[in-house]
């Protein structure tokens, strides 16, 4: 059996959820019960199962969700990976500019 904190903690790096967040901004993530499309997330592509990501829920989709990126520049998101599962929902932002998201 594992245990899991409801909490923790991930680092945004790149510049894929511009305006929203920025490379640097440390967040605070709550494990997912329940995803809410426009939420924030943290998740993993099923494509690339090592690769941890920050984006956008947008839809449900194949048992997973569709998710992209707020900065239209960046398709670093399931427009170039495909469904990915949800670990956590965004919560708040810490660091350097404190704040709810929403």
């Amino acid at each position: 059996m594992s245990w899991q904190l409801p909490l923790f903690a991930v680092l945004v790096r790149g510049p894929s959820m511009a305006p929203t967040l920025h490379s640097g901004d440390a967040l605070l993530v709550r494990r997912v019960g329940r995803v809410r499309p426009h939420s924030v997330v943290v998740a993993r592509f099923r494509a690339r199962p090592d690769l941890l990501v920050v984006k956008r829920a947008v839809r449900p989709q194949d048992g997973g969700w569709w998710v992209e990126g707020d900065n239209e520049f960046v398709t670093d998101d399931s427009r170039a990976h495909g469904v990915a599962d949800v670990i956590g929902q965004v919560v708040f932002r810490y660091w350097p500019r404190p704040g709810r998201l929403g």
